[in-house]
């Protein structure tokens, strides 16, 4: 005959022991103390609980093909930049184009200037494909700017983006990027 003894929760709780430590403490036959422990054990989870986001969740998986043809599958994280996405990979684009945006697309009707200088280089040239392109943001006049002043007019398509000047989203995710050949970026 197993003994099981109930006790009332807050008589433990002033006690540094905890319920599940006292039902390792006594000495039940195995049976029941394993009914206790798995009872009080935290890792009991109720029927209709929603599931937890997952990191899986905010990340699109993206292929790179580099001039020599040789594609490469990585993930990214969404709302992260595409140029991030390539550095955290050991992928290399170049410099980053880093600075200020330009402006931010708040609504259908509203378009808020933020007054940056916008990509400084042009180094992280990319050709787009496939999934989200069209959620990418439009290329802008400093971004249209320093495309042209860094790459022949034979090297830009319509597909043409600066890497580092475009977020990633959920819908890019199959997105095809291509790296053309570099730019030398690395003279002293």
């Amino acid at each position: 005959v197993d003994v099981v003894a109930v006790v009332p929760f807050n008589y433990y709780s002033s006690n540094q022991t905890t319920m599940l430590s006292l039902a390792r403490q006594v000495s039940f036959k195995s049976g029941a103390a394993r009914v206790v422990a798995r009872a009080m054990s935290s890792s009991v989870v109720a029927k209709d609980a929603v599931p937890l986001p997952s990191i899986r969740d905010n990340i699109v998986t993206l292929t790179f093909v580099d001039p020599s043809g040789a594609r490469r599958k990585v993930p990214g994280l969404i709302g992260t930049t595409l140029w991030d996405a390539a550095a955290m990979h050991d992928i290399d684009l170049g410099p980053a184009s880093t600075a200020a945006p330009v402006e931010a697309k708040r609504s259908e009707e509203w378009t808020e200037p933020l007054f940056g200088e916008g990509p400084t280089s042009g180094f992280d040239h990319v050709l787009l494909t496939g999934n989200g392109v069209e959620t990418c943001p439009p290329k802008n006049s400093a971004e249209e700017r320093m495309l042209n002043h860094y790459w022949d007019p034979h090297e830009l398509f319509p597909e043409s983006r600066l890497a580092s000047v475009v977020p990633l989203t959920k819908d890019m995710n199959g997105m095809i990027v291509y790296v053309p050949d570099r730019i030398v970026d690395d003279i002293p």
